[in-house]
């Protein structure tokens, strides 16, 4: 059985604990990178993180925050870029993002090599 299909623990009372239920659901799906970050700081205390990341990742999710990552064409992304040329101060920032959002996923489990999620270069 798959994460995301795993049954909920009826402890968790859902309306009561769920970010992504006490918060505009736009939030999850902005344009906005300060907005998807927000989203993201949001989901550190949900109790259904991992199995949020879980499904999203089975699913290959195209957009949104699940599971406390941004996901972005149906990969994880460290952070939303604005639009426009990045800076090279920018660039460098990304690339210690994306080591510390495979570090985080393989914390959860989820990604044992780099074909187990595909991460956006």
């Amino acid at each position: 059985m798959s994460l995301a299909l795993a049954p909920l623990d009826v402890s968790v009372e859902l309306e009561a604990n769920l970010p992504c239920r006490k918060f505009d659901p736009d939030l999850w799906f902005s344009d906005s990178p300060t907005d998807l970050e927000l989203a993201k700081s949001l989901c550190g205390d949900c109790p259904l993180r991992v199995e949020c990341l879980a499904g999203a990742v089975e699913r290959a999710e195209p957009w949104g925050v699940w599971g406390g990552e941004i996901f972005e064409r149906g990969a994880v992304v460290p952070r939303k870029r604005p639009r426009g040329r990045p800076r090279k101060e920018d660039l460098a920032r990304d690339a210690a993002l994306r080591v510390e959002a495979e570090a985080r996923l393989a914390a959860s489990g989820l990604a044992t090599s780099r074909n187990a999620v595909r991460l956006a270069a």
